[in-house]
Order: C-alpha cells, then structure tokens, then sequence
C-alpha cells in the first residue's frame, strides 16, 4: 500500500529544497503549486473556464495572475467561485499522478495542506520548520520582498507552531546536509527500505 505523505512548511522554511532531496532520493513529488501553474498556463485546463467566468482574467490564452488578484482583492466572491473551477481540476491532476506513482511512498508538496483539509486524506504529515530568525533571512535575502510584504504573508498563512503540532512528522531546516539525512531517515522509516532507490 502506497503512503501518501503531504509535505508543508510556511514560507522561507525550506520545503522545496526538501521537496527536491526526496525527489534525489527517487520519490515522486506532486506539486501544487506547480500543477496550478500548468492549469492557468497557455492553453491549461483551467483558461477556457477562468475565461468565461472571469473574462479580465485572461490574456493570451492564459490566465493573468496579477487581473486574477486584483478581481479577488476587489470582490471576496471571487475566490469561492474560483476555487469551484479549480479544485476538481487539481484533484484529477493530482489523482493521475498518484495512478502513475504507486511505489511505497509518494509525496505531495502542498502550502497550503491544512488550510485546505488535504490532512484529511494524507497517511500522514511532514511540516519543515526552522528558527524565526532564520526564515525572516533567508526570505528577505531572495531580493523579492521587503519585511512588510513579508508580514503580510506570514499573517495570512497558519502560524509555524499550530503546523507543527498538527504534524506527524517534523524536520528542521538548519543545515542541508542535517535535512537530507532527516530526509532519508524518514523515508526508510515510511517504507522499511534502506534504499529509497530501492523500489523493487
């Protein structure tokens, strides 16, 4: 029986780089974030819907994230109805990989996992954490936002803590040679395998 491990962790606190050890290490990864990328990319199976729903929304036969926020910002409306044409979608992408991958282990790489209830269908939940202060560096050392911008994400995403008690699993982010070995560890420990290379 396959287990599904949902992997998650606030902003800055290393879950892609996470994402990609267990990649490394021969798991496949779902991602969300990148299969909503596909979904409202050019000709995606989100446009057409997001299109006739949002016109403003789309440009070039792709959908426009920064119209898409501004339609949100300006009507809280929008985001239920955008969701409504999404989420199923992204449920069948996520259920075509699943069908595809069905080794001992497969990970889904999902931000925002118990702001959405994915928990609920998960075998189980890893959260990567790291200090505070080392979250605040490693973000604002990105050159992509300020410390306001910053705060305001932070404020809108589940504090560390409450992740982290509602995890099963926990790996801290310090170093990357600490955190690959967290990784391995934990994949020998979902699998009984002392290679995760292993999959036979």
């Amino acid at each position: 029986m396959t287990h599904l491990l949902g992997l998650t962790g606030s902003i800055g606190m290393g879950k892609s780089t996470t994402a990609e050890m267990f990649r490394e290490e021969g798991i496949p990864v779902w991602d969300a974030d990148a299969t909503v990328h596909r979904l409202y990319g050019k000709g995606g199976a989100a446009v057409a819907s997001i299109a006739a729903a949002f016109p403003s929304a789309v440009q070039n036969d792709a959908v426009d994230r920064s119209a898409l926020k501004s339609l949100i910002a300006n009507d809280p409306e929008v985001i239920g109805r955008l969701e409504k044409i999404v989420h199923p979608l992204v449920a069948a992408d996520r259920a075509a990989f699943l069908a595809k991958n069905d080794g001992p282990l497969v990970v889904f790489d999902i931000p925002l996992l118990f702001e959405t209830g994915a928990d609920a269908w998960l075998s189980s939940v890893l959260v990567v954490t790291a200090p505070p202060e080392v979250q605040r560096e490693r973000v604002l050392a990105r050159g992509q936002m300020d410390s306001a911008m910053f705060e305001q994400i932070l404020s809108r995403q589940m504090p560390d803590q409450e992740k982290r008690s509602r995890a099963d699993h926990i790996i801290e982010t310090l170093t990357l040679d600490d955190t690959r070995l967290a990784v391995q560890n934990l994949i020998r420990e979902l699998t009984g395998k002392t290679d995760a290379r292993d999959r036979t």
